[in-house]
């Protein structure tokens, strides 16, 4: 490395539909890194009660997340099926020293992850429709025509890119949670000039 450029950090953000295995797959990358100090899986903070759903996340309530947004403490903020989310500012300090950080993103806000952070790579975790609709209902939380309407929803098409990496989450665990490991270990071994 010369001594004009330094080691900057990464940003993984990840994206992908209801009932693809996002977290399960995060989770897997979380457990084979736990001893990696450089390598930090972000809490969101979200305008969704602590006890609802898998994910592990800051629970504020709207009013709260507000305050926190104006006052300059989300390095991302953005909105989607009725609630607030926000990554905070401290990631960007941490991969600007150097960190490489893991977000649980949104394909709708993916210009603002571009925007806020420069270079990012991002992982869209996917499933075979039928795995998703069946992993959906499994879930148990919404109703048979709310799984329908999910699955039938309109989103932005994130899978092409040279910062984008699809990985089918349709099978075993272990395939995809090694595929993005491997992408892990690509975006920390990055070295990139300052701006």
């Amino acid at each position: 490395m010369s001594a004009l450029e330094r080691r900057r950090g990464a940003l993984v953000v990840v994206v992908g539909p209801s009932g693809a295995g996002k977290d399960s797959v995060m989770g897997y990358a979380a457990r084979h890194f736990s001893d990696c100090a450089d390598i930090h899986f972000i809490r969101r903070v979200i305008t969704r009660p602590s006890d609802a759903g898998s994910e592990v996340h800051e629970s504020v309530s709207v009013p709260e997340f507000v305050e926190m947004e104006q006052a300059g403490a989300f390095a991302v903020s953005w909105d989607a099926h009725g609630l607030k989310y926000g990554i905070p500012e401290e990631v960007r300090r941490n991969v600007e020293s150097g960190a490489t950080a893991i977000v649980n993103g949104s394909r709708g806000a993916l210009p603002a992850f571009r925007a806020a952070f420069g270079a990012i790579a991002v992982a869209v975790i996917t499933a075979e429709p039928s795995v998703l609709a069946r992993r959906l209902a499994e879930r148990g939380r919404e109703s048979e025509e709310d799984v329908l309407r999910r699955l039938s929803r309109q989103v932005p098409d994130v899978t092409s890119g040279v910062d984008v990496t699809v990985i089918d989450n349709s099978g075993r665990l272990e395939i995809a949670g090694r595929h993005f490991v491997d992408l892990v270990e690509q975006s920390r071994m990055t070295v990139r000039s300052p701006a």
